[in-house]
């Protein structure tokens, strides 16, 4: 692929201000870039909440993301960095960028590994809103089980005791059948990996997920 050829970059846009969380994203997606491809861009949503814990929260942010979307007609593809897909419908509907959402991406991942999946949830408050997703994708018999960390979004992306809780919680989901789990929040990102060796099954980093598709929707 020339440069002249090359797709715009891949917008990986974290819509809540806590500049850790994109951090995390751009670290959790370093593997995905190679020469020659488009690049990976992780950006902060600076209008948007600190944390996503509601479905007020999400709503609130639709606007912004907008505005930020549009500022960006050179996006080869853009991926909405959070669980539950905040404005993906809204995006959709105004760019022809194919464009993401974890959530969704990181279900459809999950089923490929397994027959039954279970999400790791920031809390339950989040719960209610990723089983609508799933009603809504019809994948919630798929679902063995939506269990919360019971904690803020800050909390699991800086928070010395996010691993154990995490261990302690993809046990419970295993326990209750799930074969793959997905990490139901973008701030999990840098557990992934040593989560998925502890427990011994896959766990799905949904915004990798979620690139991984925009990478195939773009370059093929």
């Amino acid at each position: 692929m020339t440069p002249a050829s090359r797709p715009g970059p891949i917008l990986v846009i974290n819509p809540n201000s806590n500049e850790a969380v994109t951090a995390g994203l751009d670290a959790a997606l370093e593997g995905f870039r190679r020469a020659g491809a488009p690049a990976i861009e992780c950006v902060t949503l600076r209008e948007g909440p600190f944390g996503i814990e509601s479905q007020a929260q999400g709503d609130l942010l639709i606007a912004p993301l907008l505005r930020l979307v549009e500022s960006r007609p050179d996006a080869g593809a853009i991926v909405i960095a959070c669980y539950s897909d905040p404005g993906l419908d809204s995006v959709r509907s105004i760019t022809r960028a194919p464009a993401f959402g974890i959530q969704e991406s990181g279900v459809l991942a999950a089923m490929a590994r397994g027959d039954r999946f279970g999400v790791v949830a920031i809390s339950g408050g989040s719960v209610g809103r990723h089983r609508r997703y799933m009603r809504r994708m019809g994948v919630l018999d798929r679902c063995a089980g939506d269990r919360p960390l019971d904690m803020t979004v800050d909390e699991s992306a800086r928070g010395e005791a996010t691993f154990g809780r995490l261990v302690e919680v993809g046990q419970a989901l295993i326990g209750d059948g799930a074969e793959a789990l997905i990490l139901g929040c973008a701030g999990l990102a840098r557990h992934r990996a040593p989560l998925e060796a502890e427990l011994g099954v896959p766990v799905i980093d949904p915004t990798q997920a979620a690139v991984g598709a925009a990478l195939l929707a773009v370059v093929v």
